[in-house]
Protein backbone atom coordinates (compact mmCIF):
# COMPACT_ATOMS: atom_id res chain seq x y z
CA UNK A 1 0.00 0.00 0.00
CA UNK A 2 2.76 2.44 0.52
CA UNK A 3 4.29 1.67 -2.47
CA UNK A 4 1.23 2.39 -4.55
CA UNK A 5 1.02 5.45 -2.54
CA UNK A 6 4.33 6.87 -3.05
CA UNK A 7 4.59 5.91 -6.32
CA UNK A 8 1.33 7.81 -6.57
CA UNK A 9 3.45 10.87 -5.14
CA UNK A 10 5.98 10.63 -7.28
CA UNK A 11 3.92 10.64 -10.70
CA UNK A 12 2.15 13.43 -9.37
CA UNK A 13 5.46 15.13 -8.81
CA UNK A 14 6.92 14.50 -11.93
CA UNK A 15 3.87 15.81 -14.22
CA UNK A 16 4.33 18.80 -12.11
CA UNK A 17 7.72 19.40 -13.03
CA UNK A 18 7.43 18.67 -16.58
CA UNK A 19 6.10 21.60 -17.92
CA UNK A 20 8.73 23.94 -15.47
CA UNK A 21 11.41 21.91 -17.41
CA UNK A 22 10.11 22.19 -20.75
CA UNK A 23 9.65 25.69 -19.72
CA UNK A 24 13.34 25.80 -18.75
CA UNK A 25 14.35 24.77 -22.28
CA UNK A 26 12.07 27.13 -24.05
CA UNK A 27 12.71 27.21 -27.21
CA UNK A 28 14.01 24.13 -28.26
CA UNK A 29 12.36 24.03 -31.96
CA UNK A 30 10.90 26.35 -34.01
CA UNK A 31 7.76 28.76 -32.93
CA UNK A 32 5.06 29.36 -35.44
CA UNK A 33 3.55 32.99 -35.47
CA UNK A 34 -0.26 32.92 -36.86
CA UNK A 35 -1.19 36.26 -38.84
CA UNK A 36 -4.62 35.42 -39.27
CA UNK A 37 -4.58 37.86 -42.46
CA UNK A 38 -3.65 37.26 -46.06
CA UNK A 39 -0.12 38.22 -47.18
CA UNK A 40 0.91 41.73 -47.75
CA UNK A 41 -1.49 43.44 -45.09
CA UNK A 42 -0.17 45.39 -42.07
CA UNK A 43 -0.75 43.05 -39.87
CA UNK A 44 1.38 40.65 -42.11
CA UNK A 45 4.32 43.13 -42.88
CA UNK A 46 4.81 43.44 -38.88
CA UNK A 47 4.79 40.09 -37.94
CA UNK A 48 7.45 39.05 -40.72
CA UNK A 49 9.72 41.50 -39.06
CA UNK A 50 8.88 40.52 -35.76
CA UNK A 51 9.43 36.33 -36.58
CA UNK A 52 13.05 38.23 -37.93
CA UNK A 53 13.94 39.38 -35.05
CA UNK A 54 12.58 37.74 -32.35
CA UNK A 55 14.21 34.40 -34.22
CA UNK A 56 17.43 36.35 -33.54
CA UNK A 57 17.10 36.89 -30.18
CA UNK A 58 15.69 33.39 -29.05
CA UNK A 59 18.12 31.81 -31.08
CA UNK A 60 15.50 29.45 -33.20
CA UNK A 61 13.20 30.13 -35.86
CA UNK A 62 9.83 31.92 -35.47
CA UNK A 63 8.08 31.67 -38.61
CA UNK A 64 4.69 32.86 -40.04
CA UNK A 65 1.94 30.55 -40.94
CA UNK A 66 -0.84 33.04 -42.65
CA UNK A 67 -4.21 31.75 -41.77
CA UNK A 68 -6.87 34.55 -43.50
CA UNK A 69 -11.01 34.26 -42.95
CA UNK A 70 -13.54 35.68 -40.88
CA UNK A 71 -12.18 38.91 -40.21
CA UNK A 72 -8.86 37.54 -38.56
CA UNK A 73 -11.39 34.63 -36.73
CA UNK A 74 -10.21 31.71 -38.56
CA UNK A 75 -6.18 32.30 -37.28
CA UNK A 76 -7.38 33.40 -33.87
CA UNK A 77 -9.64 30.33 -33.37
CA UNK A 78 -6.78 28.26 -34.03
CA UNK A 79 -4.25 29.60 -31.92
CA UNK A 80 -6.99 28.95 -28.81
CA UNK A 81 -7.40 25.46 -29.72
CA UNK A 82 -3.50 24.93 -29.65
CA UNK A 83 -1.33 23.49 -27.35
CA UNK A 84 -0.24 26.11 -24.32
CA UNK A 85 3.40 25.74 -25.15
CA UNK A 86 4.68 28.34 -26.39
CA UNK A 87 5.21 27.20 -29.71
CA UNK A 88 2.20 28.59 -31.62
CA UNK A 89 1.72 32.18 -31.05
CA UNK A 90 -0.88 34.83 -32.54
CA UNK A 91 -0.74 38.42 -33.53
CA UNK A 92 -3.67 40.27 -34.10
CA UNK A 93 -4.91 44.19 -34.80
CA UNK A 94 -6.69 46.12 -32.46
CA UNK A 95 -10.08 45.51 -34.14
CA UNK A 96 -9.85 41.92 -33.70
CA UNK A 97 -9.77 41.96 -29.27
CA UNK A 98 -11.85 45.09 -29.41
CA UNK A 99 -14.57 45.00 -31.83
CA UNK A 100 -15.08 41.56 -32.84
CA UNK A 101 -16.55 40.60 -29.93
CA UNK A 102 -19.27 43.19 -30.17
CA UNK A 103 -20.66 42.09 -33.91
CA UNK A 104 -19.65 38.79 -34.08
CA UNK A 105 -22.22 36.61 -32.12
CA UNK A 106 -20.67 33.22 -32.76
CA UNK A 107 -17.18 34.43 -32.41
CA UNK A 108 -14.95 31.29 -31.87
CA UNK A 109 -12.52 32.69 -29.87
CA UNK A 110 -13.10 35.08 -26.62
CA UNK A 111 -10.07 37.94 -26.40
CA UNK A 112 -10.50 38.72 -23.39
CA UNK A 113 -10.35 34.59 -21.59
CA UNK A 114 -8.80 32.35 -24.82
CA UNK A 115 -5.59 33.16 -24.33
CA UNK A 116 -2.33 34.23 -22.13
CA UNK A 117 -1.34 38.09 -23.12
CA UNK A 118 2.38 38.72 -23.95
CA UNK A 119 2.68 42.28 -24.72
CA UNK A 120 1.85 44.72 -27.59
CA UNK A 121 3.97 45.19 -29.82
CA UNK A 122 3.86 48.32 -32.33
CA UNK A 123 1.14 49.91 -33.82
CA UNK A 124 -0.20 53.17 -36.23
CA UNK A 125 -2.64 55.81 -35.97
CA UNK A 126 -5.13 56.46 -38.00
CA UNK A 127 -5.75 59.41 -40.51
CA UNK A 128 -8.85 61.56 -41.96
CA UNK A 129 -7.97 62.06 -45.26
CA UNK A 130 -9.70 64.08 -48.46
CA UNK A 131 -8.79 64.77 -51.84
CA UNK A 132 -7.27 67.70 -53.71
CA UNK A 133 -10.83 68.46 -55.57
CA UNK A 134 -12.94 68.85 -52.29
CA UNK A 135 -11.40 71.69 -51.31
CA UNK A 136 -11.45 70.87 -47.49
CA UNK A 137 -8.94 72.29 -45.58
CA UNK A 138 -9.97 70.87 -42.09
CA UNK A 139 -11.80 68.88 -39.42
CA UNK A 140 -14.08 72.50 -38.27
CA UNK A 141 -14.50 72.70 -42.81
CA UNK A 142 -15.67 68.92 -42.82
CA UNK A 143 -18.39 69.81 -39.69
CA UNK A 144 -19.67 72.82 -41.64
CA UNK A 145 -20.03 71.69 -45.10
CA UNK A 146 -21.50 68.40 -43.73
CA UNK A 147 -24.29 70.58 -42.15
CA UNK A 148 -25.98 71.27 -45.65
CA UNK A 149 -24.67 68.44 -47.68
CA UNK A 150 -23.86 64.93 -45.68
CA UNK A 151 -20.29 63.61 -46.66
CA UNK A 152 -19.18 60.24 -47.41
CA UNK A 153 -16.24 58.45 -46.07
CA UNK A 154 -14.94 55.26 -47.07
CA UNK A 155 -12.98 52.42 -44.82
CA UNK A 156 -11.54 49.29 -45.41
CA UNK A 157 -14.78 47.72 -44.27
CA UNK A 158 -17.88 47.37 -42.11
CA UNK A 159 -17.08 47.18 -38.16
CA UNK A 160 -13.32 48.11 -39.05
CA UNK A 161 -11.80 50.45 -36.49
CA UNK A 162 -11.53 53.48 -39.13
CA UNK A 163 -15.39 53.03 -39.10
CA UNK A 164 -15.93 53.01 -35.44
CA UNK A 165 -13.49 56.36 -35.55
CA UNK A 166 -15.75 57.84 -38.09
CA UNK A 167 -18.99 57.32 -36.17
CA UNK A 168 -17.73 58.66 -32.80
CA UNK A 169 -16.25 61.74 -34.81
CA UNK A 170 -20.07 62.35 -36.00
CA UNK A 171 -21.41 61.65 -32.60
CA UNK A 172 -18.80 64.19 -30.92
CA UNK A 173 -19.28 66.74 -33.70
CA UNK A 174 -22.78 66.37 -35.25
CA UNK A 175 -21.00 65.92 -38.59
CA UNK A 176 -22.95 64.51 -41.51
CA UNK A 177 -21.18 61.55 -42.22
CA UNK A 178 -22.09 58.51 -44.17
CA UNK A 179 -19.97 55.42 -43.79
CA UNK A 180 -18.66 53.64 -47.42
CA UNK A 181 -17.44 50.16 -46.72
CA UNK A 182 -14.94 48.83 -48.92
CA UNK A 183 -12.93 45.43 -48.97
CA UNK A 184 -9.82 46.90 -48.16
CA UNK A 185 -7.80 49.91 -47.99
CA UNK A 186 -6.41 49.99 -51.84
CA UNK A 187 -9.84 50.57 -53.42
CA UNK A 188 -10.92 52.80 -50.65
CA UNK A 189 -8.19 54.73 -51.56
CA UNK A 190 -8.95 54.96 -54.84
CA UNK A 191 -12.29 56.08 -54.90
CA UNK A 192 -10.79 58.63 -52.59
CA UNK A 193 -7.98 59.79 -55.13
CA UNK A 194 -10.31 59.48 -57.88
CA UNK A 195 -13.03 61.61 -55.91
CA UNK A 196 -15.60 59.25 -55.73
CA UNK A 197 -15.84 59.86 -52.29
CA UNK A 198 -14.61 63.40 -49.89
CA UNK A 199 -13.36 61.67 -47.76
CA UNK A 200 -11.76 58.77 -45.99
CA UNK A 201 -10.14 57.41 -42.50
CA UNK A 202 -6.96 55.00 -42.88
CA UNK A 203 -3.88 53.78 -41.21
CA UNK A 204 -0.97 55.96 -41.19
CA UNK A 205 0.66 52.93 -42.98
CA UNK A 206 -1.59 52.73 -46.13
CA UNK A 207 -1.57 56.74 -46.28
CA UNK A 208 1.86 57.20 -46.28
CA UNK A 209 2.54 57.09 -49.84
CA UNK A 210 -0.40 58.81 -51.27
CA UNK A 211 -0.12 62.00 -48.92
CA UNK A 212 4.09 61.98 -49.87
CA UNK A 213 2.90 61.63 -53.36
CA UNK A 214 0.64 64.95 -53.61
CA UNK A 215 -2.43 62.87 -54.31
CA UNK A 216 -4.23 62.84 -50.62
CA UNK A 217 -4.33 65.62 -48.31
CA UNK A 218 -4.23 64.63 -44.69
CA UNK A 219 -6.92 66.84 -42.49
CA UNK A 220 -6.40 65.63 -38.82
CA UNK A 221 -4.59 62.29 -36.86
CA UNK A 222 -6.32 60.15 -34.81
CA UNK A 223 -4.31 59.56 -32.06
CA UNK A 224 -3.30 61.88 -28.50
CA UNK A 225 -0.31 63.32 -30.07
CA UNK A 226 0.98 64.30 -33.37
CA UNK A 227 2.65 62.33 -35.35
CA UNK A 228 6.35 62.01 -36.20
CA UNK A 229 5.24 61.09 -39.57
CA UNK A 230 2.75 64.07 -40.09
CA UNK A 231 4.26 66.99 -37.60
CA UNK A 232 2.15 69.82 -39.13
CA UNK A 233 -1.05 67.73 -39.47
CA UNK A 234 -3.46 68.37 -36.19
CA UNK A 235 -4.60 65.92 -33.58
CA UNK A 236 -8.74 65.56 -33.82
CA UNK A 237 -8.56 66.72 -30.33
CA UNK A 238 -6.40 69.75 -31.35
CA UNK A 239 -9.25 70.28 -34.10
CA UNK A 240 -12.01 70.60 -31.19
CA UNK A 241 -12.68 66.94 -30.67
CA UNK A 242 -12.25 65.95 -27.05
CA UNK A 243 -11.29 62.95 -25.72
CA UNK A 244 -10.70 61.38 -29.16
CA UNK A 245 -7.85 58.68 -29.21
CA UNK A 246 -8.35 56.12 -32.28
CA UNK A 247 -5.29 54.16 -32.95
CA UNK A 248 -4.68 50.40 -34.31
CA UNK A 249 -2.06 48.81 -32.38
CA UNK A 250 -0.85 45.08 -32.54
CA UNK A 251 -0.90 42.43 -29.72
CA UNK A 252 1.05 39.35 -29.34
CA UNK A 253 -0.67 36.30 -27.43
CA UNK A 254 -0.28 33.09 -26.54
CA UNK A 255 -3.33 30.00 -25.48
CA UNK A 256 -4.58 30.17 -22.40
CA UNK A 257 -2.31 27.72 -20.27
CA UNK A 258 1.08 28.59 -21.31
CA UNK A 259 3.61 28.29 -18.34
CA UNK A 260 4.31 31.59 -16.67
CA UNK A 261 8.38 31.07 -17.13
CA UNK A 262 7.30 30.80 -21.15
CA UNK A 263 5.00 33.77 -20.79
CA UNK A 264 7.58 36.11 -18.83
CA UNK A 265 10.48 35.36 -21.46
CA UNK A 266 8.82 36.14 -24.22
CA UNK A 267 6.76 39.13 -22.87
CA UNK A 268 10.87 40.49 -21.96
CA UNK A 269 12.24 39.59 -25.33
CA UNK A 270 9.32 41.84 -27.25
CA UNK A 271 9.50 44.67 -24.40
CA UNK A 272 13.34 45.27 -25.58
CA UNK A 273 12.72 44.34 -29.26
CA UNK A 274 11.00 47.05 -29.45
CA UNK A 275 13.64 49.41 -27.33
CA UNK A 276 15.60 48.46 -29.75
CA UNK A 277 17.05 51.28 -32.18
CA UNK A 278 17.22 49.18 -35.55
CA UNK A 279 13.98 47.44 -34.70
CA UNK A 280 12.71 51.15 -34.09
CA UNK A 281 13.97 52.77 -37.31
CA UNK A 282 12.83 49.45 -39.00
CA UNK A 283 8.97 50.27 -37.78
CA UNK A 284 9.27 54.01 -39.25
CA UNK A 285 10.40 52.85 -42.03
CA UNK A 286 7.29 50.83 -42.43
CA UNK A 287 5.07 53.47 -40.96
CA UNK A 288 4.91 51.85 -37.95
CA UNK A 289 5.60 53.28 -34.33
CA UNK A 290 7.55 51.60 -31.51
CA UNK A 291 4.86 51.04 -28.98
CA UNK A 292 4.97 48.26 -26.11
CA UNK A 293 2.62 47.17 -23.91
CA UNK A 294 3.08 44.59 -21.11
CA UNK A 295 0.56 41.82 -19.91
CA UNK A 296 -1.29 43.78 -17.74
CA UNK A 297 -1.45 47.14 -19.86
CA UNK A 298 -2.55 45.05 -22.73
CA UNK A 299 -5.47 44.23 -20.80
CA UNK A 300 -6.46 47.28 -19.77
CA UNK A 301 -6.27 48.55 -23.47
CA UNK A 302 -8.39 45.81 -24.36
CA UNK A 303 -10.90 46.48 -21.72
CA UNK A 304 -11.08 50.09 -21.99
CA UNK A 305 -11.23 49.66 -26.07
CA UNK A 306 -14.02 47.25 -25.36
CA UNK A 307 -16.09 49.30 -23.14
CA UNK A 308 -15.64 52.90 -25.59
CA UNK A 309 -16.42 50.74 -28.77
CA UNK A 310 -19.26 49.03 -26.98
CA UNK A 311 -21.01 52.60 -27.13
CA UNK A 312 -20.19 53.91 -30.53
CA UNK A 313 -21.05 50.66 -31.97
CA UNK A 314 -24.77 50.68 -30.30
CA UNK A 315 -25.47 54.47 -31.03
CA UNK A 316 -24.44 54.18 -34.40
CA UNK A 317 -26.40 51.10 -34.44
CA UNK A 318 -23.91 49.20 -36.75
CA UNK A 319 -24.15 45.70 -37.51
CA UNK A 320 -22.26 42.86 -39.56
CA UNK A 321 -25.88 41.26 -40.59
Amino acid sequence: MLKIVAGAILASALATALPVAHANDYPSRPITLVAPFPPGGSTDVIARLFANKLSARLNQNVVVENKPGANGGIGAAAVARAKPDGYTLLIMGASSFTINPLLYKNLAYDPQSSYDYLGIAGGTQLVVLTNQETGLTSIKDMVSRSATSPLSYGSFGTGSLPQIAGEYLAQQTGAKLLHVPYRGSSPAMADLIGNQIPLSIDTMVASLPQIRGGKVKPLAVSSAQRSAFLPDVPTMQESGVPDYDFQTWFGLVSPKGTPQPVIDQLSAQIRDMMADKDMQKSLQDLGFDARFADPQGFRKQVADELARNAQVIKSANISTE
